[in-house]
């Protein structure tokens, strides 16, 4: 039976003056319980709990244990202006999320950016945008609050490839810029805040320019287009590399991918007269060879074939969470593998998308991270 007002309990008024004495590191354990919405508006609450998120007894209680936080696939569009949707990989749900740059940039610059940013990479809880009118790039945690402006080097400001990768002393942002069928290449290293120009580019074809690399173990990762190779960048000592053992036969279509350290996967099409007849999923082995894991089964590849039109270049790879997501910028759906369990599944389509959406589709993997730098 319901309660009336009269019969349900009263609870004595909490003492300010007790919880007030709370201990430090009883606060760190209850706000290590908090969902990532109370934690970000945890931090206008008052000094006292902003300076606490960021004492080194809490910092280090959450580096070592990694993002208290959910991971999500992040979709844009270019008719979002800034307003996203997130799937919540861990309780499987959809959410909106807005990134206002308000705290990144000047009123006035955050205001004319405001429709020109664009969400180019998000890595280890921080995004990359570009920012066209200031011919600059802006890197944000916004979970942090803390952002840096990244002057381009060359000028004009045009790239048509950038890879944005986190390392344990930072991140770096490594381009490519073609311009008058020859290419140019510049990486910026957060820890130094400069960047270096590289040479030796005639590894890397300038209509591959479009396609981002993939890190794995300290090197950027491309495939060149037919006849299809791959060539790596150390990022460390900025020589180029082309792997010398052969790819599968009869490929369509290659696109690599990578958990960042242990394991470096290709997946692909398979066909004849440029035409997929099915998709496979191949592995690095220890002697340099591609090991073949899966086929995608039959019903999901043709699905997929029939949202590329047979347009591949259309088609990107990314590692989320454990997961292979397959994804085309002409549907608002990905494809994606369980690498622990060995099975493949369709993400379901947004319920906030509008349906006359045919094109310009990106998905992004975003793992908040509290103490990532910028």
């Amino acid at each position: 039976m319901p309660c009336s007002k009269k019969s349900l309990p009263i609870f004595p008024e909490m003492d300010p003056g007790i919880w007030s004495r709370l201990p430090d590191e009883l606060l760190d354990h209850v706000l290590a319980f908090l969902p990532l919405k109370t934690f970000l508006n945890l931090r206008s609450t008052c000094k006292h709990f902003r300076s606490l998120i960021f004492s080194p007894s809490f910092m280090s209680k959450h580096c070592s244990s990694g993002s208290p936080f959910s991971s999500f696939l992040l979709l844009s569009h270019p008719q979002f202006y800034h307003q996203y949707s997130l799937y919540d990989s861990i309780i499987g749900n959809w959410r909106n999320f807005t990134l206002s740059l308000s705290f990144s940039l000047p009123s006035a610059a955050a205001a004319a950016s405001s429709h020109s940013c664009t969400l180019l990479s998000c890595s280890n809880g921080l995004f990359c945008f570009s920012l066209p009118n200031c011919c600059s790039f802006l890197v944000c945690n916004f979970l942090a609050k803390s952002s840096r402006v990244i002057e381009f080097p060359g000028y004009p400001f045009a790239f048509e490839s950038l890879t944005f990768v986190s390392t344990p002393f930072g991140y770096k942002i490594f381009v490519l810029c073609s311009k008058f069928s020859s290419i140019s290449s510049f990486i910026y290293d957060s820890s130094l805040n400069s960047w270096q120009t590289l040479d030796n580019l005639e590894l890397i074809l300038s209509d591959n320019c479009h396609q981002e690399g993939v890190f794995f173990s300290g090197s950027l990762y491309y495939t060149t287009p037919e006849p299809f190779s791959i060539v790596c960048l150390d990022l460390e000592s900025g020589k180029w590399k082309r792997f010398s053992n052969g790819l599968p036969e009869e490929l369509t279509f290659v696109r690599l991918v990578s958990d960042g350290e242990k394991k470096l996967y290709m997946i692909g099409g398979v066909g004849i007269n440029g035409i997929s007849k099915m998709m496979k999923l191949w592995e690095l082995g220890n002697e340099g060879n591609w090991v073949e894991v899966e086929s995608v089964p039959e019903i999901m590849c043709r699905k997929f074939v029939s949202v590329c039109y047979h347009n591949y270049e259309h088609v990107y790879c990314f590692w989320h969470q454990g997961m292979i997501c397959v994804c085309c910028y002409t549907w608002p759906e990905i494809l994606y593998y369980k690498v622990a369990r060995t099975t493949w599944h369709w993400l379901p389509k947004c319920p906030s998308l509008p349906d006359k959406w045919s094109c310009g589709f990106r998905w992004f993997s975003f793992v908040p991270e509290l103490y990532a730098s910028v």
